[in-house]
Protein backbone atom coordinates (compact mmCIF):
# COMPACT_ATOMS: atom_id res chain seq x y z
CA UNK A 1 0.00 0.00 0.00
CA UNK A 2 1.15 3.52 -0.86
CA UNK A 3 0.29 6.45 1.43
CA UNK A 4 0.23 9.93 -0.08
CA UNK A 5 0.16 12.89 2.29
CA UNK A 6 -1.51 16.17 1.47
CA UNK A 7 1.28 18.69 0.96
CA UNK A 8 -0.60 20.94 -1.45
CA UNK A 9 -2.04 23.53 0.94
CA UNK A 10 -5.58 22.72 -0.29
CA UNK A 11 -7.72 20.80 2.19
CA UNK A 12 -9.71 18.85 -0.40
CA UNK A 13 -6.90 18.06 -2.87
CA UNK A 14 -6.68 14.36 -2.04
CA UNK A 15 -10.46 14.03 -2.03
CA UNK A 16 -10.57 15.46 -5.54
CA UNK A 17 -7.73 13.17 -6.64
CA UNK A 18 -9.57 10.13 -5.30
CA UNK A 19 -12.74 11.23 -7.08
CA UNK A 20 -10.84 11.50 -10.36
CA UNK A 21 -9.30 8.05 -9.95
CA UNK A 22 -12.70 6.55 -9.24
CA UNK A 23 -14.24 8.17 -12.33
CA UNK A 24 -11.42 6.88 -14.53
CA UNK A 25 -11.72 3.44 -12.95
CA UNK A 26 -15.46 3.36 -13.61
CA UNK A 27 -14.84 4.38 -17.23
CA UNK A 28 -12.25 1.63 -17.68
CA UNK A 29 -14.77 -0.90 -16.36
CA UNK A 30 -17.62 0.47 -18.47
CA UNK A 31 -15.53 0.35 -21.64
CA UNK A 32 -14.32 -3.17 -20.89
CA UNK A 33 -10.66 -2.15 -21.11
CA UNK A 34 -7.98 -4.65 -20.06
CA UNK A 35 -4.43 -3.80 -19.09
CA UNK A 36 -5.23 -0.20 -18.07
CA UNK A 37 -5.97 0.55 -14.42
CA UNK A 38 -6.01 3.15 -11.70
CA UNK A 39 -4.77 2.52 -8.15
CA UNK A 40 -7.38 1.07 -5.82
CA UNK A 41 -8.28 3.52 -3.05
CA UNK A 42 -8.25 2.00 0.43
CA UNK A 43 -8.99 5.19 2.34
CA UNK A 44 -8.95 8.94 1.77
CA UNK A 45 -9.16 11.98 4.01
CA UNK A 46 -8.01 15.57 3.87
CA UNK A 47 -4.65 14.47 5.29
CA UNK A 48 -3.82 11.25 3.42
CA UNK A 49 -4.70 8.97 0.53
CA UNK A 50 -4.00 5.25 0.85
CA UNK A 51 -3.96 3.33 -2.42
CA UNK A 52 -2.31 0.60 -4.43
CA UNK A 53 1.48 0.69 -4.43
CA UNK A 54 2.94 0.51 -7.95
CA UNK A 55 6.49 -0.56 -8.79
CA UNK A 56 7.28 1.21 -12.08
CA UNK A 57 9.14 -0.64 -14.80
CA UNK A 58 10.40 0.31 -18.21
CA UNK A 59 7.63 0.82 -20.73
CA UNK A 60 7.51 -1.45 -23.77
CA UNK A 61 5.91 -0.93 -27.15
CA UNK A 62 3.32 -3.56 -26.24
CA UNK A 63 2.33 -1.62 -23.12
CA UNK A 64 2.31 1.67 -25.02
CA UNK A 65 -0.01 0.12 -27.57
CA UNK A 66 -2.17 -1.19 -24.72
CA UNK A 67 -2.29 2.33 -23.31
CA UNK A 68 -3.28 3.84 -26.67
CA UNK A 69 -6.17 1.44 -27.15
CA UNK A 70 -7.27 1.87 -23.55
CA UNK A 71 -7.26 5.67 -23.59
CA UNK A 72 -9.22 5.64 -26.84
CA UNK A 73 -11.75 3.42 -25.09
CA UNK A 74 -12.19 5.91 -22.24
CA UNK A 75 -12.50 8.78 -24.70
CA UNK A 76 -15.06 6.84 -26.70
CA UNK A 77 -17.63 6.71 -23.91
CA UNK A 78 -20.60 9.05 -24.35
CA UNK A 79 -20.77 11.86 -21.79
CA UNK A 80 -23.55 14.31 -20.98
CA UNK A 81 -21.74 17.65 -21.24
CA UNK A 82 -18.54 19.62 -20.87
CA UNK A 83 -16.74 20.84 -17.77
CA UNK A 84 -17.24 19.40 -14.31
CA UNK A 85 -19.59 19.83 -11.37
CA UNK A 86 -17.05 21.40 -9.01
CA UNK A 87 -13.51 22.75 -8.91
CA UNK A 88 -10.49 20.48 -8.58
CA UNK A 89 -6.73 20.92 -9.08
CA UNK A 90 -4.18 20.96 -11.88
CA UNK A 91 -0.84 20.33 -10.24
CA UNK A 92 -0.57 22.84 -7.39
CA UNK A 93 -3.10 25.31 -8.78
CA UNK A 94 -6.89 25.24 -8.59
CA UNK A 95 -8.70 24.10 -11.72
CA UNK A 96 -11.93 26.05 -12.05
CA UNK A 97 -14.96 24.21 -13.40
CA UNK A 98 -18.63 24.43 -14.17
CA UNK A 99 -21.01 22.30 -16.19
CA UNK A 100 -21.42 23.56 -19.74
CA UNK A 101 -22.99 22.63 -23.05
CA UNK A 102 -20.46 24.76 -24.94
CA UNK A 103 -16.89 23.49 -25.16
CA UNK A 104 -15.36 26.63 -26.65
CA UNK A 105 -16.83 28.98 -24.04
CA UNK A 106 -15.81 26.64 -21.24
CA UNK A 107 -12.22 26.26 -22.41
CA UNK A 108 -11.68 29.96 -23.09
CA UNK A 109 -13.15 31.11 -19.78
CA UNK A 110 -12.34 28.33 -17.31
CA UNK A 111 -9.03 27.13 -18.71
CA UNK A 112 -7.23 30.02 -20.45
CA UNK A 113 -9.06 32.91 -18.78
CA UNK A 114 -8.61 31.66 -15.25
CA UNK A 115 -4.89 30.98 -15.72
CA UNK A 116 -4.42 34.47 -17.16
CA UNK A 117 -6.10 35.88 -14.05
CA UNK A 118 -3.43 34.20 -11.89
CA UNK A 119 -0.50 35.96 -13.58
CA UNK A 120 1.12 38.29 -11.04
CA UNK A 121 2.85 40.60 -13.55
CA UNK A 122 0.15 43.23 -14.26
CA UNK A 123 1.43 44.25 -17.69
CA UNK A 124 1.74 40.65 -18.90
CA UNK A 125 -1.62 39.71 -17.43
CA UNK A 126 -3.31 42.67 -19.10
CA UNK A 127 -1.64 41.98 -22.46
CA UNK A 128 -2.68 38.33 -22.49
CA UNK A 129 -6.17 39.22 -21.29
CA UNK A 130 -6.54 41.79 -24.07
CA UNK A 131 -5.62 39.19 -26.71
CA UNK A 132 -7.97 36.65 -25.20
CA UNK A 133 -10.85 39.10 -24.90
CA UNK A 134 -10.42 40.36 -28.46
CA UNK A 135 -10.46 36.84 -29.92
CA UNK A 136 -12.79 35.21 -27.39
CA UNK A 137 -15.79 34.65 -29.67
CA UNK A 138 -13.70 33.58 -32.66
CA UNK A 139 -11.65 31.15 -30.57
CA UNK A 140 -14.68 29.68 -28.79
CA UNK A 141 -16.51 29.19 -32.07
CA UNK A 142 -13.46 27.58 -33.69
CA UNK A 143 -13.04 25.16 -30.78
CA UNK A 144 -16.73 24.24 -30.95
CA UNK A 145 -16.34 23.40 -34.62
CA UNK A 146 -13.40 21.11 -33.82
CA UNK A 147 -15.01 18.85 -31.19
CA UNK A 148 -17.38 15.94 -31.82
CA UNK A 149 -18.60 15.69 -28.22
CA UNK A 150 -17.42 15.49 -24.61
CA UNK A 151 -15.15 12.75 -23.28
CA UNK A 152 -13.90 12.07 -19.78
CA UNK A 153 -10.36 13.49 -19.68
CA UNK A 154 -7.53 12.56 -17.38
CA UNK A 155 -6.68 16.25 -17.57
CA UNK A 156 -2.99 16.10 -16.61
CA UNK A 157 -1.73 13.39 -18.93
CA UNK A 158 2.03 13.90 -19.05
CA UNK A 159 4.46 11.00 -18.83
CA UNK A 160 4.95 11.30 -15.07
CA UNK A 161 1.29 10.48 -14.49
CA UNK A 162 1.35 7.20 -16.42
CA UNK A 163 3.20 4.27 -14.84
CA UNK A 164 3.99 0.86 -16.30
CA UNK A 165 4.65 -2.46 -14.62
CA UNK A 166 5.24 -5.75 -16.41
CA UNK A 167 1.61 -6.22 -17.53
CA UNK A 168 -0.37 -3.09 -16.73
CA UNK A 169 -0.55 0.63 -17.50
CA UNK A 170 -1.54 2.76 -14.49
CA UNK A 171 -3.09 6.24 -14.56
CA UNK A 172 -2.33 8.42 -11.54
CA UNK A 173 -2.76 12.06 -10.39
CA UNK A 174 -5.73 13.02 -12.58
CA UNK A 175 -7.31 16.46 -12.99
CA UNK A 176 -10.53 15.15 -14.52
CA UNK A 177 -13.19 17.01 -16.43
CA UNK A 178 -15.22 16.47 -19.62
CA UNK A 179 -13.92 17.96 -22.84
CA UNK A 180 -12.32 17.43 -26.22
CA UNK A 181 -10.34 14.16 -26.03
CA UNK A 182 -7.59 15.74 -28.10
CA UNK A 183 -6.81 17.97 -25.11
CA UNK A 184 -5.51 14.82 -23.38
CA UNK A 185 -3.52 13.78 -26.45
CA UNK A 186 -2.06 17.28 -26.75
CA UNK A 187 -0.70 17.21 -23.23
CA UNK A 188 1.00 13.87 -23.80
CA UNK A 189 3.23 15.69 -26.30
CA UNK A 190 4.33 18.51 -23.99
CA UNK A 191 7.26 16.71 -22.39
CA UNK A 192 8.46 14.11 -24.85
CA UNK A 193 5.39 12.04 -25.58
CA UNK A 194 4.85 8.30 -25.39
CA UNK A 195 6.30 7.12 -28.68
CA UNK A 196 4.82 5.88 -31.97
CA UNK A 197 3.25 2.69 -30.57
CA UNK A 198 0.93 4.71 -28.32
CA UNK A 199 -0.15 7.25 -30.95
CA UNK A 200 -0.64 4.65 -33.67
CA UNK A 201 -2.84 2.53 -31.41
CA UNK A 202 -4.90 5.49 -30.28
CA UNK A 203 -5.43 6.86 -33.79
CA UNK A 204 -6.43 3.43 -35.07
CA UNK A 205 -9.50 3.74 -32.84
CA UNK A 206 -9.87 7.53 -32.79
CA UNK A 207 -8.12 9.24 -35.74
CA UNK A 208 -6.85 12.71 -34.88
CA UNK A 209 -8.62 15.65 -36.49
CA UNK A 210 -7.16 17.51 -39.47
CA UNK A 211 -6.56 20.60 -37.30
CA UNK A 212 -5.06 18.69 -34.39
CA UNK A 213 -1.66 20.40 -34.70
CA UNK A 214 -3.22 23.82 -34.12
CA UNK A 215 -5.53 22.51 -31.41
CA UNK A 216 -2.50 21.05 -29.63
CA UNK A 217 -0.90 24.50 -29.34
CA UNK A 218 -4.07 26.05 -27.95
CA UNK A 219 -4.86 23.22 -25.52
CA UNK A 220 -1.28 23.11 -24.25
CA UNK A 221 -1.33 26.86 -23.71
CA UNK A 222 -3.47 26.11 -20.67
CA UNK A 223 -0.75 23.89 -19.21
CA UNK A 224 2.06 26.27 -20.16
CA UNK A 225 0.20 29.09 -18.41
CA UNK A 226 -0.21 26.87 -15.37
CA UNK A 227 3.49 26.02 -15.40
CA UNK A 228 4.39 29.68 -15.82
CA UNK A 229 2.22 30.62 -12.84
CA UNK A 230 3.77 27.86 -10.73
CA UNK A 231 7.39 27.88 -11.85
CA UNK A 232 8.11 31.15 -13.61
CA UNK A 233 9.84 32.50 -16.67
CA UNK A 234 11.10 29.35 -18.40
CA UNK A 235 7.53 28.76 -19.59
CA UNK A 236 6.84 32.30 -20.77
CA UNK A 237 8.06 31.62 -24.31
CA UNK A 238 5.49 28.87 -25.02
CA UNK A 239 2.79 31.12 -23.54
CA UNK A 240 3.78 33.95 -25.89
CA UNK A 241 3.71 31.51 -28.81
CA UNK A 242 0.23 30.33 -27.90
CA UNK A 243 -1.21 33.84 -27.64
CA UNK A 244 0.44 34.82 -30.92
CA UNK A 245 -1.41 31.95 -32.54
CA UNK A 246 -4.72 32.98 -30.98
CA UNK A 247 -4.24 36.58 -32.12
CA UNK A 248 -4.10 35.38 -35.75
CA UNK A 249 -7.36 33.41 -35.66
Amino acid sequence: MHTKKNETGFADALLREAEGLELLGDAITEAGISGLRVPEIYSVSEERLEMTAITPMRRSDDLLQQFGYGLAGIHGLTQAGYGFHHDNYIGLNPQKNRKSDNWGDFFVEYRLGYQVSLITDPSLRDRFREILDSRREVLAEWLDEQVDGPSLLHGDLWSGNVLFDDTTVWLIDPAVYYGDPEADIAMTEMFGGFGPAFYQAYSTVRPLSEDYAMKREIYNLYHFLNHYNLFGGFYLGPCEKGFALISKL
